[in-house]
């Protein structure tokens, strides 16, 4: 399954991916950084629902969520937030990134029908294993919403066999390990990419650690796309009100490196 918004931000080569966590570190900053993120030109927004054990986070963006607990924030807050932002005016793609127990307590089908009606377009779940992903992936599709399937570095056939039932895009992780900034991107993943064509067109997009435009062109020059999470959440974290200016800077720089336009003028 595909989604209309999700495959027009695939359109063109080296989309942009810009990830923060909502509420960090309240509501209004979120709603502001979302449209910045936006406005300095990325093709997709993901927004992490705060959870007190985020297992696939490094320290970065498990801090911005006990900072957004402690504001006060909650699955119902961050669908609020998705509907500000829509009504504010932004039109760019949005995908969740939450937990198996968040949507356990709210209701697996449930969330999927008011993230669809709130305005979002997909979920990532990544500790739900492909193998127990098919009730959420069922109720996400019932309402028009991608479950939207990671892959790691690991052996090709298990990669094809997710690609074969992947929705929307594939996230995937540039090295093993939890979320955070490195200083280099060393994973084979033009042989991930390989195995993934081999089966689908389904877009691909690489995370994980990915916080320079000239990784973000690295990683394009096989994938699709480009997701940046952990240097958002840093500037947020440093300017706190005052950060989706230097937020929609940051964006447009990563969007120049993951389309190419870095290279070009260097």
């Amino acid at each position: 399954m595909t989604n209309e918004r999700i495959a027009k931000a695939f359109e063109k080569p080296g989309a942009f991916i810009g990830f923060l966590t909502g509420g960090d570190p309240d509501a209004d900053t979120t709603v502001e950084c979302i449209k910045a993120i936006e406005a300095g030109g990325a093709d997709l927004i993901e927004i992490g629902v705060p959870f007190s054990d985020p297992c696939a986070e490094g320290p970065v963006i498990e801090e911005a969520d006990l900072r957004a607990l402690d504001a006060g924030m909650h699955t119902e807050g961050i669908f609020e937030i998705i509907r500000r932002a829509r009504a504010e005016g932004v039109t760019a793609p949005i995908v969740l990134l939450t937990y198996a127990n968040p949507v356990f307590v709210y209701g697996t089908e449930r969330f999927m029908k008011t993230l669809a009606r709130a305005g979002g377009d997909g979920v990532i779940i990544p500790d739900v294993p492909f193998e127990e992903s098919a009730p959420y992936r069922n109720a996400a599709r019932n309402e028009g919403v991608c479950l939207i399937s990671l892959i790691a570095p690991t052996s090709h056939e298990r990669i094809k066999m997710i690609a074969q039932e992947a929705d929307g895009f594939l996230y995937v992780v540039s090295s093993m390990g939890v979320t955070g900034v490195r200083e280099s991107i060393t994973t084979d993943i033009g042989s991930i990419i390989s195995a993934v064509r081999a089966v689908s067109d389904i877009p691909t997009a690489v995370g994980f650690g990915i916080a320079t435009p000239e990784q973000a062109a690295q990683v394009c020059t096989a994938a699709d796309g480009a997701i940046t999470g952990s240097a958002i959440v840093r500037i947020i974290a440093k300017y706190g009100a005052d950060a989706p200016k230097y937020v929609e800077d940051y964006v447009r720089s990563m969007k120049d490196g993951a389309a190419g336009r870095e290279r070009l003028s260097a």
